[in-house]
């Protein structure tokens, strides 16, 4: 037994090396593993932001599904990281109490459904696994005897929420007025904190929408006093102001839901076509009410959905013409905001569209077209969504403090901005 943990461990050692120059992004790395989210343990809803108080347990729930109708036995660990997501040069005693290592036994099979999967569920942070300092956290999870062969991995955080963040978000930007962007100015208060020099000293991160494509993070504020840092009329923290959220459902498998156009069974799944989709670019700005990319697993007359909800295959189509050199893909939390493969669009020149099809949990789903130019890592709105200055988005600002000296990066701060 102790040598097992102990070849284990050394595993896991290797592993986080790995690391430092892999691909640290949230989502499956397995063809199996499917509709991996972070919920809000207390409301069972999406987690608006995947953060922790710092000596907080068990506040966010880990869940996804393996297509298999028998259980794998599955384990995870844990990496703290800098503010850009890369592994910090720590020992793990110096950022978890407790053994870095942990198995998943809550699972549940699922219950008549034509693809049959096992359902887990872990909570984090773990009363035996509790990070002892605030940060970037990668969660990994793996076979039980191949911890270098991870299956998925989500990125967490943890936040001493000692720091104060103030906002204002206008239409009325630095490059165009009530248009086509938005503009964030933001005020961090660090009295609390314990940061000597706020204008050299701290990071602040910004997300729209949960993306990490277009993410930004500053070095330095306009200006600073000795407790308060402000960052005013930076370009970086200009965005464009795209468009709301697309929507569809497939609750049910008898009736199309709302965006479907029709459902079918093909052996061996159900399919839902969606009604194919049009730029938006060239009309006018409609408000709705979305959930900016999330999505959520549900199934008409279903009491567990979380293991009576079927999986079936979805097409999407998208009705334009061709843009020579770039590449579409569908953005949103069912595709873990990544550029890959099974989020690009391909174009079908005897059918005139843009074309995916992509299994998915029952459930309503959002999700936008991002247009990625050649040569480029982030994807843009304006080709296919617009941009429109009034659109809801949300900002996500990450404040990091790293001190002259210190070996890894706090997190002191993370607010949610609409």
């Amino acid at each position: 037994m102790v040598k097992r943990l102990l070849s284990l461990a050394v595993a896991v050692v290797c592993a986080a090396i790995a690391l430092r120059g892999a691909d640290t992004m949230t989502g499956s790395l397995n063809e199996r593993l499917r509709s991996l989210q972070v919920l809000d343990a207390y409301s069972g809803m999406p987690a608006e932001t995947a953060v922790v108080p710092l000596g907080a347990q068990g506040a966010l729930m880990v869940e996804f599904d393996v297509l298999s109708d028998d259980r794998d036995y599955l384990r995870y660990s844990l990496t703290h990281c800098d503010a850009s997501w890369r592994p910090s040069q720590l020992a793990e005693a110096e950022y978890i109490d407790g053994f870095n290592e942990g198995e998943i036994g809550d699972y549940a099979y699922s219950e008549a459904t034509t693809v049959p999967y096992t359902h887990y569920r872990l909570a984090f942070p773990a009363p035996d696994m509790m990070p002892e300092i605030s940060g970037n956290y990668l969660l990994r999870i793996y076979p039980e005897n191949e911890p270098d062969q991870p299956w998925a991995q989500v990125r967490l955080m943890v936040s001493e929420q000692s720091a104060a963040v103030s906002a204002e978000l206008t239409g009325r930007t630095d490059v165009d007025y009530n248009d086509a962007h938005q503009q964030l100015a933001l005020t961090v208060d660090v009295e609390r904190a314990d940061v000597s020099d706020p204008f050299n000293e701290l990071i602040v991160a910004v997300q729209q929408n949960g993306r990490y494509d277009n993410e930004v993070a500053l070095r330095h504020p306009l200006r600073a006093t000795r407790t308060v840092a402000h960052y005013e009329h930076q370009p970086q923290l200009i965005f464009e102001a795209g468009n709301e959220y697309r929507r569809f459902e497939t609750v049910s498998t008898t009736y199309p839901g709302m965006g479907v156009e029709s459902t079918d069974w093909v052996e061996p799944y159900y399919h839902f076509t969606l009604a194919a989709d049009e730029p938006r670019s060239e009309g006018a700005y409609s408000y709705d009410s979305t959930q900016s990319g999330r999505f959520l697993v549900r199934a008409q007359g279903a009491a567990e959905s979380d293991v009576q909800a079927d999986y079936a295959v979805v097409h999407f189509a998208l009705e334009m013409p061709e843009l020579p050199g770039a590449a579409v893909y569908i953005d949103g939390d069912m595709c873990a905001r990544r550029f890959d493969s099974e989020s690009r669009m391909m174009y079908n020149p005897d059918t005139g569209l843009y074309e995916r099809a992509m299994l998915l949990k029952q459930g309503a789903y959002n999700y936008q077209y991002l247009v990625v130019p050649p040569g480029a890592t982030r994807g843009y709105t304006a080709p296919v969504e617009g941009d429109y200055h009034p659109t809801r988005n949300e900002y996500t600002v990450k404040v990091y403090h790293r001190a002259p000296g210190a070996r890894y990066d706090r997190l002191i701060a993370v607010a949610l901005i609409r």
